[in-house]
């Protein structure tokens, strides 16, 4: 008996579902926020990335209401050919405001998703240097960063995680005349930052890039929320940094940040970005008010009623048996271990009315299997408060 290529792909699927790895989807039927309706029933969610709580604020809302008045729906083409709109140039403006204490000469250059803006910024790198180039990645790098290396086809080291030793020996022993460093700002599974400061004076030291993807420090970290550049008050012309929109800012998209050398050669020469149509102006123009209030005191009261809740929920207690990951950002995981149990606790959590993602290998270390919790401004002390009498109750049995 023969098999059809559907067969093939019902084992595969059969395969996922026997290692506990099948993903769902699930359909929020209500505004982003804390508080939602998931396929018909409340849910009280600690599972989203919008940090500052900025993707239901009414100027927010607003502002993106006015900018589909003024450039419609979409953009229509990509950026080189109609589709760059002033919206578009006011926002790459804004942020290199933001960024300019810390990149000399720097421009901006947005991107759809940070996903593209990885890849886009990657591709070029390998292009600038002719084949003659080495990445250095971080072990923990999100897959985009992994993906985008991968495309490249250039050589890859990877050290270990935030190891500025074994950093230092692979850079050391590297005959590559272009070397690039690769990190995430703060890792997306575990919620810590990298030692930025000893990897740019390595960087330095070697005559190296290095891209910082900060998709979860931007907005968050920093006292304007510039991120882990302000956090860690970095300074470099041999930086370049990727941050997201869709996150603490509310919104959609992405951007690289750079020397404007550097930023024309993207221009000229990266294919994620040359060849695909332009995000829509409204969306542009939506993150121009999502932007000023990240920098205004308002970014700063939200910013500071996060710390108090994640100060709030890291130091409670936990169930025997899990391991809370030392995070001192919104990102707080605790790691159960097995498929099952992650999947187990997920459901139990879920049918007290509290929303929280199994996170499972590949997307991280199999046997790690954990809750990511993450904690937004939206949320009050009265929601911790019930996420940790919820887990009380939590066993890995």
């Amino acid at each position: 008996m023969s098999f059809t290529p559907l067969d093939t792909l019902k084992s595969h699927l059969n395969a996922i579902d026997t290692q506990g790895l099948r993903r769902v989807r699930r359909s929020v039927e209500s505004v982003c926020q804390p508080h939602l309706v998931v396929d018909g029933k409340p849910m009280l969610a600690f599972n989203s990335n919008d940090y500052l709580g900025l993707a239901s604020h009414p100027l927010v809302v607003e502002a993106l209401k006015e900018g589909a008045s003024l450039y419609g729906a979409g953009s229509g083409a990509s950026h080189l050919i109609s589709g760059h709109s002033q919206a578009h140039d006011r926002l790459e403006e804004l942020l290199a405001s933001m960024l300019s204490p810390y990149l000399p000469s720097v421009r901006v250059l947005s991107f759809s998703t940070g996903y593209m803006a990885n890849l886009g910024v990657l591709s070029a790198m390998a292009d600038m240097a002719k084949g003659d180039i080495t990445f250095f990645s971080d072990a923990l790098n999100h897959a985009s960063l992994i993906d985008g290396i991968r495309l490249t086809r250039s050589a890859c080291q990877i050290y270990a995680h935030a190891d500025i030793a074994d950093l230092s020996l692979k850079l050391s022993s590297c005959q590559s005349g272009n070397k690039v460093v690769v990190t995430d700002g703060v890792f997306s599974m575990d919620g810590d930052t990298a030692p930025l400061k000893e990897m740019l004076a390595l960087c330095e030291q070697h005559g190296a890039w290095l891209l910082v993807d900060d998709a979860h420090g931007f907005g968050v970290l920093g006292d304007t929320g510039a991120g882990v550049l302000q956090h860690f008050n970095l300074h470099s012309g041999q930086l370049i940094y990727m941050g997201t929109l869709g996150k603490a800012a509310g919104v959609s998209g992405a951007f690289i940040a750079a020397h404007e050398h550097f930023i024309e050669w993207m221009v000229q020469r990266s294919r994620p970005y040359i060849y695909t149509t332009a995000s829509a102006p409204a969306l542009a123009h939506a993150l121009l008010s999502s932007l000023r209030l990240i920098r205004a005191d308002e970014g700063r009261r939200r910013r500071a009623h996060l710390q108090n809740l994640i100060q709030q929920l890291s130091t409670a207690p936990v169930p025997a048996g899990w391991t809370r990951m030392h995070s001192t950002t919104a990102i707080q995981p605790l790691v159960i271990g097995s498929n099952a149990q992650v999947l187990r606790a997920s459901a139990d959590m879920q049918s007290k009315g509290i929303w929280i993602t199994a996170i499972r290998a590949p997307t991280v270390p199999v046997n790690t299997a954990r809750l990511r919790i993450t904690l937004s401004a939206s949320h009050t002390s009265h929601d911790v408060d019930r996420l940790v009498r919820a887990l009380s109750f939590e066993s890995i049995s």
